[in-house]
């Protein structure tokens, strides 16, 4: 099973929780705003499946789905706040050890001849 199945077949709580309750946000507010799923789907240009996906919170509903559809609720300004590097404690310590710009793994020296 590759990394992208396993993510979507066994992902952690925290995750499966919140992309679910995103969903049932998101169909709160399209019915608030009296709009209906093949509406909503027409000014994303998607089909109404994706955004019936987005509102039951699967997994496999693309990101570009829900930032959509926060945008077409006006809802889109928090999501782009979203891990704000200025607003990254952990982030931010860690940098004052030392930041870098790139992620490397140190391969070390292979003593396999």
């Amino acid at each position: 099973m590759n990394a992208r199945n396993l993510l979507t077949k066994a992902p952690p709580y925290e995750v499966e929780e919140g992309i679910r309750r995103l969903g049932k946000n998101l169909r709160t507010a399209r019915l608030r705003r009296n709009l209906t799923i093949a509406l909503v789907a027409q000014k994303i240009g998607t089909g109404p499946r994706a955004v019936m996906d987005a509102e039951k919170g699967k997994l496999s509903t693309g990101i570009a789905v829900y930032a959509a559809l926060l945008w077409t609720y006006g809802l889109l300004h928090p999501f782009q706040d979203l891990a704000d590097p200025a607003t990254d404690s952990a982030g931010l310590a860690l940098d004052q050890l030392g930041g870098r710009e790139r992620a490397r793994t140190f391969k070390g020296l292979d003593n396999d001849f």
